[in-house]
């Protein structure tokens, strides 16, 4: 079954002046995508912009793929353009997956990285301690749905406008060190995705408290297929392709 195939517009709903949500209906029998999982997405019809941009798989349900995306750039300005009808082409599922959580796990997610987590959080409903940081309330999004999913839900933003004030790494410094002090051996595994220097911290944290953590790395992407080595990151092993032998990584294998 190939993973090029073409899709056609089924909706493109703003969630807010930020984010909006693309859902798309294949074409073609696709490959069921797993959580940690994205896709490269022509932002138009056109060739300007020329290369496909990499989204995060958010949703698959009926026989259609959504993405959640923040309008940041021309690639993603162009996309936010797209109305029902329209057809583009994708490539997908690419790179690969979370590993299973055994049981309960913490999931940490910085702004829009919630939709590389909620997939997961959706496939282990009530066993996710969801940690979710943002700049701001408005750039909070699916944080109710995501919540529902959740065994508990902490929030932090650097304004105070939502849960919290300060960062996301603070509030689960303070929930580790009770729950070491509660259960003894604890062994929750950390899942995140969100900016880098959020996804150093965490590294940190895990090697201090010898937790397992993965992370889903974020780099300009070209190919998506790791042919172009555009996405190359530093890891203990020599240099890795984020688009292939990631986006997902134990945070231990990346050189911060």
């Amino acid at each position: 079954m190939s993973k090029y195939f073409k899709a056609e517009i089924t909706d493109n709903i703003s969630l807010n002046k930020h984010f909006k949500i693309l859902t798309l209906t294949p074409q073609s029998d696709i490959v069921v995508p797993q959580p940690g999982q994205f896709y490269m997405l022509n932002s138009n019809n056109t060739y300007d912009p020329l290369l496909k941009r990499p989204f995060s798989i958010f949703g698959c349900k009926n026989n259609t793929l959504s993405f959640l995306y923040r309008i940041r750039g021309k690639g993603t300005s162009c996309l936010s353009n797209l109305r029902g009808g329209d057809i583009i082409e994708v490539i997908g599922p690419l790179g690969n997956n979370y590993p299973e959580p055994a049981g309960d796990f913490i999931a940490v997610a910085g702004g829009v990285g919630i939709a590389s987590l909620l997939p997961l959080l959706d496939k282990r409903k009530n066993t996710g301690y969801l940690f979710y940081g943002a700049r701001s309330k408005d750039e909070s999004v699916m944080l109710s749905e995501a919540g529902a999913l959740s065994k508990e839900t902490f929030v932090a933003t650097d304004d105070g406008s939502e849960g919290r004030k300060g960062l996301i790494t603070e509030l689960l410094k303070g929930f580790l060190n009770n729950l070491k002090s509660e259960i003894s051996n604890f062994t929750l595994p950390i899942y995140a995705c969100g900016p880098n220097p959020m996804l150093k911290e965490l590294s940190k944290i895990a090697r201090e408290r010898r937790i397992k953590c993965y992370v889903s790395l974020e780099e300009h992407m070209a190919c998506g297929v790791g042919a172009c080595l555009g996405c190359v990151v530093k890891t203990v092993s020599g240099y890795r392709r984020v688009c292939k032998e990631g986006s997902v990584f134990d945070s231990e294998e990346i050189v911060w």
